[in-house]
């Protein structure tokens, strides 16, 4: 059963599942460049676009990737979610003070996943969810949840596993976030909490589209283009940064998401889930792959 809704005092979830309905026990992490990864923890950002469907619903904890955000990306990610809040009579916004970099930020509850184009035309949410459909999958995320202090620590490109010695440390330091405009995403079959899925919904385009104003399209625009381009800097980064761990033995302890393969970095705590490629316009997945993966599964599953 989901717990809570709007994500302000709603009880904290301790377990999350595999998209086919299984315990997952473990828990699961994903590292995001920011300005994305504080934009979802602070409740601002309700949907997390990816190239691949949600492996698991449930818990998931945030991690921010090593890479310091660009000030133009933070301004065209803020002016975007304006924009788009302005859409439903939200004018006020109380973005993070600071984007940290190598830091667990926190949580959110993953309750299910669609495809952009239904989640564009789904009616039963805020336009400004609607507005957030950029990618081919949404993941559909509520409650969010803070760290007072986050956490420092590496991170892994999908969805991996939370050390445990962190996990326990982090979940006492919890502290829920009230977001401008907070969703609790209504279910298709209210008795199957994992109904929420690619190609559950039923609707008409013609008559469910977004009419955008000249403004909410600029701001899309702006925040297409932040995340091409922040895209285009992290994989000259990264290939730049493989080929010199490939000539040194010596392990980076400030590199978050480089070339060393994650089962070298971290061998007790191997990853359980693989991303896809990422999609060009969302910088969120990270450059390096996790080994020991079924994400790959759960995205026939889902398809």
């Amino acid at each position: 059963m989901r717990r809570g809704g709007g994500g302000f005092g709603a009880a904290p979830h301790s377990t999350s599942s595999s998209t086919d309905g299984r315990p997952y026990h473990g828990n699961p992490c994903l590292t995001m460049h920011q300005p994305w990864a504080s934009l979802l923890v602070h409740g601002i950002k309700r949907v997390e676009g990816r190239s691949w469907p949600t492996p698991i619903t449930g818990r998931l904890w945030i991690h921010a990737a090593s890479k310091v955000p660009d000030p133009d990306t933070i301004k065209a990610m803020e002016d975007f979610y304006r924009e788009i809040y302005a859409v439903d009579g939200i004018t006020h916004i109380n973005f993070p003070q600071h984007y940290p970099v190598s830091r667990l930020l926190g949580c959110v509850e993953v309750v299910g996943c669609l495809r952009s184009q239904e989640l564009v035309c789904w009616e039963h949410v805020p336009q400004s969810v609607r507005l957030e459909g950029l990618t081919e999958f949404c993941w559909l995320c509520e409650n969010p949840q803070k760290l007072v202090v986050p956490f420092e620590m590496r991170g892994y490109q999908g969805v991996y596993n939370l050390e445990r010695r962190i996990h326990d440390g982090a979940v006492r330091g919890l502290t829920p976030v009230q977001g401008p405009l907070p969703v609790k995403f209504p279910l298709p079959d209210p008795r199957d909490r994992f109904s929420l899925r690619p190609g559950s919904l039923t609707f008409d385009a013609s008559k469910s589209a977004l009419q955008k104003s000249p403004t909410v399209t600029a701001a899309i625009a702006g925040a297409r283009a932040a995340a091409t381009q922040f895209s285009k800097k992290d994989q000259n980064a990264t290939s730049s940064e493989t080929r010199a761990d490939s000539n040194s033995s010596n392990d980076n302890p400030s590199s978050i998401v480089q070339g060393t393969p994650a089962y070298l970095q971290n061998q007790n705590q191997p990853s359980t889930f693989r991303s896809s490629a990422a999609y060009s316009q969302n910088p969120d997945a990270e450059p390096r792959r996790s080994p020991r993966s079924l994400d790959h599964e759960a995205s026939n599953r889902w398809r």
